[in-house]
C-alpha cells in the first residue's frame, strides 16, 4: 500500500502538470428556507429581492477579478455553481456569472505537453443546482441560454412524508414536474440528489425514491446518507432524543440498495456517493479528490491553490461565512479569507489515500472496498 501510494502520488502531480486547469465553485448562499439538517452558509430568501442579488453578485465579480491572478493561464475545466439555491438567482445574474468566469479564463490559452498554444479547449462542464419548484421550472430555458449545460436537481426524495420530516420546501409532484422541465428545457445532463437514512424513512420508502429515479433516467445520481450536523435543529432534536432515525442495519441495506439498484441500471460508482453513466462523471467533484486546483469565489466558498515551489503540495484557502461580512470585505477592498492553510506532505497523501483506495475498489469508493474487507488490507 505504501509503494501504491507514493506511485499515486506521483501519477497525481504528473496529471496536474501534463493538465493545466482550473475549476471554478461559486457559492450563492439564498434559499428559500433552511432546511434544519443544513450546515452550509446558507441565509433564507424567500423572495429574493433585486438589489440584494446584485449587491452579492457584484462582490463575486470583485472577488474573481482580485484573486484570478495565481491561476492565469489555465484551461477553465469546470463551473459549480452551487448553495444555497442558484436558481434563485435570475438567469441574468447567472450569465454574468458565468461569462465574467469565462473572460477570466479564456478558451484559447497557451497549453501544456502535446497541445499547440492558441488550440481550443474543450467546452468546460458547467453545473447550476436546482430545487424544485415552480419559479425555478419557469427559469430553466434562460438558465440553459445562459451557459448552464448540467443541472443538479436536490430532489431528495419522492415521498411527501420524507420531504416534510426534512424540511423541505417542495412537494414530490414538483420534483417529478421539474425533472421533465430540465428535458423539455433541453438538457441532456441531468443530476439527481437523493437523501436516505432520513427520520421515519423506511427501506422500502427508500426503495421506490430510487425507482423513480432511474424511470427518469438521469445521468447522474447521488444518494446521500442524512448526517446530524452540530448546530443544526436535528442535531438539537438528536441529543433531545427526538430524532427517529433508521436503525444501522435498515441503513446498511440502503446503502446496498443503492449500490445494488444503480449498478445494474449501468451506472458506474465513481465516488463515495456519485454514480454516473459512463461519460457523465462530475468533472468538477473529481477535482477535489484529484487534488487539482479550484477557485472558489463566495460565502464560505473553499478554494485550493496550484503547487508553487515555496508551496508544492498547494495552499487551501477558505471564506467568511457571514454574508455581510464578506460583502462589505470585497468592498472595503479587504479579503474575505481566514487564515490559509499550507498543505503538508501528510495532509496532502490524506487525499491521495483517499483516492487509491477508490482506484483499489475500481471506482467504488471507500465504502465499495470495505464492504467486504480482506482483513490483511484493513490490518495495513
Amino acid at each position: 500500500i505504501l509503494h501504491a501510494t507514493a506511485d499515486t502520488e506521483i501519477r497525481v502531480h504528473q496529471a496536474r502538470e501534463n493538465v493545466p486547469s482550473v475549476g471554478v465553485y461559486v457559492h450563492l448562499p439564498f434559499c428559500e428556507r433552511v432546511c434544519p439538517y443544513c450546515d452550509f452558509a446558507v441565509v433564507a430568501a424567500p423572495r429574493l429581492a433585486a438589489d440584494r442579488e446584485e449587491r452579492y453578485v457584484r462582490a463575486l465579480l470583485a472577488e474573481l477579478a482580485a484573486r484570478q491572478a495565481p491561476f492565469a493561464g489555465r484551461r477553465l475545466e469546470s463551473v459549480y455553481l452551487g448553495g444555497g439555491t442558484p436558481s434563485l438567482l435570475r438567469p441574468e445574474s447567472i450569465e454574468r456569472i458565468v461569462a465574467s468566469v469565462r473572460d477570466a479564463f479564456p478558451d484559447e490559452v497557451g497549453r501544456g505537453a502535446g497541445e499547440a498554444a492558441g488550440k481550443k479547449s474543450e467546452e468546460p462542464e458547467i453545473t447550476l443546482e436546482v430545487n424544485p419548484s415552480t419559479l425555478e421550472r419557469e427559469r430553466l430555458g434562460g438558465f440553459r441560454e445562459a451557459g448552464i449545460g448540467r443541472v443538479s436537481l436536490g430532489v431528495q426524495s419522492f415521498d411527501d412524508r420524507v420531504l416534510k420530516r426534512l424540511g423541505r420546501a417542495h412537494k414530490a409532484a414538483e420534483a417529478r414536474e421539474t425533472l421533465t422541465a430540465c428535458r423539455d428545457a433541453g438538457f441532456e445532463n441531468v443530476s439527481v440528489d437523493l437523501i436516505f437514512a432520513a427520520p421515519g424513512q423506511a427501506l422500502a420508502d427508500f426503495q421506490r425514491d430510487l425507482a423513480e429515479t432511474l424511470a427518469f433516467s438521469p445521468s447522474h445520481v447521488s444518494t446521500y446518507e442524512l448526517t446530524v450536523e452540530e448546530g443544526t435543529p436535528f442535531a438539537l432534536a438528536s441529543a433531545r432524543g427526538q430524532l427517529d432515525r433508521p436503525g444501522d442495519d435498515e441503513v446498511a441495506a440502503m446503502y446496498e440498495t443503492a449500490e445494488r439498484g444503480l449498478t445494474e441500471a449501468g451506472f458506474l460508482r465513481y465516488e463515495l456517493s456519485s454514480y454516473a453513466r459512463p461519460g457523465y462523471e462530475a468533472v468538477h467533484n473529481r477535482r477535489y479528490w484529484e487534488r487539482r486546483p479550484v477557485l472558489g469565489l463566495g460565502v464560505g466558498a473553499f478554494s485550493t491553490d496550484p503547487p508553487s515551489s515555496e508551496t508544492p503540495f498547494g495552499v487551501r484557502r477558505s471564506n467568511v461565512r457571514e454574508v455581510e461580512a464578506y460583502q462589505a470585505g470585497i468592498e472595503a477592498g479587504a479579503t474575505p479569507e481566514l487564515p490559509p492553510e499550507v498543505l503538508d506532505e501528510a495532509t496532502a497523501l490524506e487525499v491521495v489515500v483517499a483516492l487509491l483506495f477508490g482506484d483499489l475498489a475500481g471506482g467504488a469508493g471507500v465504502v465499495g472496498l470495505l464492504w467486504d474487507p480482506d482483513p490483511a488490507v484493513v490490518a495495513q
